[in-house]
């Protein structure tokens, strides 16, 4: 199985009930996470915008104000409603690949459920991660380094092939809900936010569902917004969440042509700001997060005016290995 083995299994083994009754209270949980999700603050950051023309300003949404602390909380919530509503579920255990965020959210969202859940993630997702996800009553599978997300998500597929009646593959990388979460919450939030003023949307390209749902929907509001998708500048590097797609699997809901264009960030620029802005804005903010405010101020060099908007997945709590070296 790819060289995956079991880390942890929790003690708890139950499946998801399948009586009327428990299946309406649980659907109703369900509905009442949905106050835990989005509606993410939007902030200005100043010191970013210091030596830009007079009319050019950056906006970041803090995505880690969410259950779960991170912006997957939106395409786990929806996802998981999704399974929720699908027949052939009942009785087994929620499966999915992931690097760690998605999987943090399925595992918070599961634990308030008491939904039985299954991660495969690759062995070098950080010790926080790892963590948290114990702490949350996650059964881990760790995948090989090497292969990252692309190997988890073949484990997945062994794993569903060798015991199909065990587990619902939830697949995150080719779920619709990953985008819908996006064009139904993330763009409005920023249309509003903004009160119409956005006139570009920059992302950073991981399962891409933030990316192309958020385009999606902002296009539909105004056609003129530019909507610029950034990947790592080569396939190794330090953007945990974010895949080089020329050298990984691409997600099934990705749209290529969506984008009006496509270009790199390294990640030396993403941890530079994310020393700039601990020390200047008073934020501790992840590596993507760092690189979608590194990809932003690329974009804002270049502007005499305009409004440029990104989404900042996280928090730096999930990254000490990473601060012990920037700081």
């Amino acid at each position: 199985m790819h060289g995956a083995f079991l880390l942890y299994l929790p003690p708890k083994t139950a499946t998801m009930t399948a009586t009327p009754i428990a299946h309406k209270i649980l659907l109703q949980r369900h509905r009442a996470l949905a106050t835990r999700v989005g509606n993410t603050p939007l902030i200005a950051l100043p010191s970013l915008s210091e030596d830009l023309a007079p009319d050019v300003r950056i906006l970041a949404k803090l995505e880690w104000h969410q259950i779960g602390g991170s912006v997957k909380a939106r395409a786990a919530h929806a996802i998981i409603g999704d399974a929720l509503a699908n027949a052939d579920r009942r009785g087994k255990r929620l499966l999915d690949a992931s690097s760690g965020n998605t999987g943090i959210a399925y595992g918070a969202l599961c634990a308030a459920l008491d939904i039985p859940l299954t991660l495969c993630l690759p062995a070098n997702a950080s010790p926080e991660r790892k963590a948290i996800l114990k702490a949350l009553g996650v059964e881990i599978v760790e995948t090989s380094p090497f292969e990252g997300t692309d190997g988890a998500q073949a484990a997945c597929q062994e794993m569903m092939e060798a015991t199909p009646d065990r587990y619902h593959y939830l697949d995150q990388y080719g779920h619709p809900a990953n985008r819908r979460a996006h064009y139904e919450g993330t763009a409005g939030e920023i249309w509003m936010q903004t009160a119409g003023d956005v006139t570009h949307f920059v992302a950073g390209l991981g399962t891409t569902g933030t990316f192309n749902g958020t385009t999606t929907r902002l296009r539909e509001f105004n056609p003129d917004i530019r909507c610029i998708a950034f990947q790592p500048e080569s396939a190794l590097h330090g953007l945990e969440g974010w895949k080089h797609l020329e050298t990984a699997r691409i997600p099934a809901i990705h749209d290529h042509g969506i984008a009006d264009e496509h270009r790199t960030v390294s990640t030396e620029a993403a941890y530079d700001m994310v020393v700039q802005v601990a020390r200047n804005e008073g934020l501790l903010i992840s590596p993507s997060a760092g690189a979608n405010l590194a990809a932003a101020r690329s974009i804002a060099e270049e502007l005499e005016f305009g409004t440029i908007v990104t989404t900042l997945a996280d928090d730096a709590s999930k990254y000490g290995e990473v601060m012990r070296q920037l700081f």
